[in-house]
């Protein structure tokens, strides 16, 4: 493009995909934007005059082209491919998330959350939409990945934008018994047929015994009939048996396909203590069309060296057949045991099994042993050395480092000669507009 003259070049508009601006979030793939851009001449010394090109984003910026987002697939996917509608995707699907025997490891602690936070923000709009539903397998996420930020002062404000779409923003604050306070902020957004619509809810809680807690839940639903639920929460107490601080995270989600029989549902749970008693787990369950799976694992460490593992994995089809995969170990001070089994039932309920078993005994020497249904054994023992982790890999000091937004939550002014009630039962969470989005038992 040949400018005007020296100074002035003609102005122009650059189409960017979203993807190209940066932005994070997998709603925002494919999407484009009109970016109006100035070129100019400029002075770079030594007498050299180099040509420079600046682009902005106008005041209202409009996406084009933008797609709902769709709940997520049974297995693993991009967030952007969460979609139900495709019998070649669900085929895909079929052969990455159904367990095989034996079953294949998966790595447990895969954390951060996709977020969308706009470069380019229209002004005097309602909240960004926030409607992404949720990855399986991605554990707890830290408070950082949320993004939590309460309104300081009570708003209600609601609007319609110019697709026709309506959004909500909402915040208040709860009292109650023994310093009890919750800090909230509800938001969501509907489509202008009302056919999607997402909810979000934030909030902080705390009293006088110094229990504090910082969660999110959050809904959402589509034009397809797809609809997804997830919440989130970690807590600081002090443990009234111990007098031990403790922290606590929890995380459920679930995901439900408007167009087949697929959905799955997740569990997770953290907790930890100054001491480095430290407990993890979680229950997760899918199904896709006539196939089902669940899966269940621990992990128990007391702190001074003993440690428990447990995992137990299995499947099973419309047709009967079922098939799964379950181990254990126990270890301290290099001393413990190893055991598992393998197993698979056919339609014509014939049933198949290997057992097998390890006992360490921490001087190098380890008894092996083991039988299945087809007549297999073996009972040896062999000079081999003894791993296993006494410790977690995460434990108190990196739970404490990644909840700072949960520490500085400030408890209400408490008044002198004030009785501690530590029953922190009866203070619930902040309740959504409607309970409909609520899991149901698996």
């Amino acid at each position: 493009m040949a400018s005007s003259s020296r100074g002035l070049a003609t102005p122009f508009t650059l189409r960017r995909s979203a993807g190209g601006l940066g932005y994070g979030s997998p709603l925002l793939r494919g999407v484009t934007f009109d970016i109006f851009c100035r070129p100019r001449w400029k002075a770079a010394g030594d007498g050299e005059v180099v040509r420079v090109v600046r682009c902005c984003c106008p005041d209202s910026v409009t996406p084009i082209g933008m797609k709902a987002a769709g709940v997520g697939k049974v297995g693993d996917s991009t967030p952007d491919e969460w979609r139900f509608d495709s019998k070649k995707s669900a085929r895909r699907v079929r052969r990455q998330a159904l367990p095989s025997m034996p079953f294949a490891s998966q790595s447990r602690y895969v954390t951060k959350q996709g977020k969308f936070y706009p470069r380019c923000t229209p002004k005097n709009t309602g909240p960004q939409s926030r409607d992404t539903p949720p990855k399986r397998d991605t554990g707890i996420a830290n408070e950082k990945d949320w993004g939590i930020s309460l309104l300081n002062e009570h708003v209600s404000e609601s609007g319609t934008n110019e697709d026709g779409s309506t959004w909500y923003r909402e915040s208040g604050e709860d009292l109650g018994d023994n310093g009890y306070r919750c800090r909230w902020t509800r938001m969501g957004g509907r489509s202008h047929d009302g056919s999607s619509e997402w909810k979000e809810t934030w909030w902080e809680k705390s009293d006088w015994t110094g229990y504090k807690e910082l969660g999110v839940e959050k809904s959402g639903r589509n034009a397809e009939g797809d609809s997804w639920w997830e919440t989130w929460q970690e807590s600081l107490h002090q443990d009234e048996w111990s007098n031990l601080a403790k922290i606590e995270r929890t995380a459920q989600k679930q995901a439900k396909s408007g167009t087949e029989n697929a959905g799955w549902y997740e569990k997770w749970w953290e907790k930890y203590d100054a001491k480095g008693w430290t407990e993890k787990g979680a229950h997760k369950y899918g199904r896709l069309n006539e196939q089902s799976w669940w899966e269940k694992w621990g992990e128990h460490y007391d702190g001074t060296g003993s440690v428990l593992k447990w995992t137990d994995k299995w499947a099973e089809t419309e047709l009967g057949t079922k098939w799964g995969d379950k181990w254990e170990e126990k270890f301290f001070a290099g001393i413990g045991s190893r055991q598992g089994e393998t197993w698979h039932v056919s339609p014509a309920n014939e049933r198949w099994s290997r057992t097998w078993g390890e006992e360490h005994y921490g001087n190098g020497k380890v008894h092996k042993f083991g039988k299945s249904t087809t007549g297999e054994s073996w009972d040896i023992t062999v000079d081999e050395e003894t791993h296993y982790e006494a410790e977690p890999h995460y434990g108190w000091a990196d739970v404490v480092g990644d909840s700072t937004q949960l520490l500085s939550i400030q408890p209400r002014e408490r008044p002198s000669a004030v009785f501690q009630d530590t029953d922190h039962a009866s203070s619930s969470s902040p309740s959504t507009d409607d309970d409909s989005d609520q899991p149901t038992s698996q």
